[in-house]
């Protein structure tokens, strides 16, 4: 191995006991490959078998934990006992391959779409759909309903945990239920559940306690939480970093394992809300300290983008794009291999990528999603 890149593969303790073997992480990406009924595909496990060799952590793609909150055609679920079969085979899958499982979970909200969930009720904070033409207008949930919901974020941690992962992820970022809630761009509520800065912070901070709280009811010592967030909205109005940092304030005090920012670019700079001049990454390591682990990711492709990640301070450096590229990146780094690293799909070699269809058609359909498909 190259000296230089020896930092990426010294181990990190999350939480109390649960110890990763190398800085580097399988990011949540969705893949559009379960069966309808919300159980994982073969296709589905080999994809992430592949990648779970090299990596000291898999976040999975995000698992729906009430039928309402289904967001995409062919995700997996979490949301019946009858499903923790599947989830387990999922866990096992991965940790049979050296990595720490965890399972990303998630509502999607107003994103949903109309024909996958009962009766087309597409559900929100308030009644403003997403931008763009032709989006749902979503119902209000009810106190009633949101309450439900909560419940339902800690009854899929506990089939997580019976299922075998090591920890869950709580998806709050990319536009979905918690995000939702925070943003006052979707949320103009005037009850306890939104209005002001600090009443649109109580349903994601009420999902983080009812997770928690199922975690101290039904796991080890070792089964750790991490929250994903997205830093900034284009909306208007819409989350600021302003907003963000008085988010991630709010989560430091729930003595998470690690939060997760969500970035296309690592290295992007803040639109509004703060220095404008600095990358986010840096405005929010600033505020986090060393208060909770932080993982970053966005446009890491070689091993001299992560080593300058890692440099930044931030200790476990997230591949997502680049480990559907390069599914041995890991150990092409590790064996002093890092120039045979590929980092460009070619459109003929799905097969030797272990890529599920679903996936495939979604990534040579949308380059401006997945940039420079030979």
């Amino acid at each position: 191995m190259n000296s230089n890149y020896t930092p990426l593969f010294e181990s990190f303790n999350l939480g109390k006991k649960l110890e990763v073997k190398n800085r580097l992480v399988m990011a949540p990406m969705t893949n559009f490959s379960s069966n309808p009924d919300g159980t994982v595909t073969d296709a589905e496990v080999n994809y992430y078998e592949r990648r779970s060799s090299g990596v000291g952590m898999v976040i999975t793609a995000c698992t729906y934990v009430t039928a309402n909150g289904k967001g995409f055609h062919g995700e997996f679920g979490g949301d019946q006992d009858e499903l923790i079969p599947s989830l387990s085979r999922l866990a096992s899958a991965i940790k049979a391959k050296g990595a720490k499982a965890i399972l990303q979970i998630f509502h999607g909200g107003r994103e949903v779409p109309p024909e996958l969930i009962p009766n087309g009720d597409v559900v929100s904070a308030s009644n403003i759909p997403s931008e763009g033409e032709g989006k749902a207008v979503p119902r209000p949930l009810s106190e009633k309903e949101i309450e439900s919901i909560i419940l339902d974020f800690g009854e899929t941690t506990r089939r997580a945990i019976e299922a075998g992962f090591d920890g869950v992820e709580i998806h709050g970022a990319n536009g979905y239920l918690l995000q939702q809630f925070f943003s006052p761009h979707s949320n103009r509520r005037e009850d306890k559940w939104g209005g002001s800065l600090e009443k649109r912070l109580t349903f994601p901070l009420a999902v983080v306690d009812e997770v928690k709280k199922a975690v101290a009811e039904h796991a080890k010592d070792s089964f750790i939480v991490g929250y994903r967030f997205s830093p900034e909205e284009q909306e208007t109005p819409g989350i600021t970093m302003e907003d963000t940092l008085a988010l991630i304030d709010g989560l430091v005090t729930k003595d998470l394992d690690y939060l997760h920012v969500s970035l296309m670019d690592f290295w992007s700079k803040a639109r509004r809300g703060a220095e404008v001049d600095r990358p986010r990454i840096e405005i929010i390591k600033e505020r986090i300290g060393d208060q909770v682990p932080l993982i970053g990711v966005g446009s890491i492709y070689t091993a001299d983008d992560a080593i300058k990640a890692l440099q930044s301070g931030v200790p476990l450096i997230a591949l997502g794009r680049e480990i559907i590229i390069e599914p041995e990146w890991v150990q092409k780094v590790e064996q002093g291999r890092e120039a045979e690293i590929v980092t460009k799909i070619n459109k003929d070699n799905q097969q030797q990528l272990d890529i599920p269809d679903p996936l495939w058609q979604a990534i040579i359909h949308s380059p401006g999603w997945f940039p420079g498909i030979d």
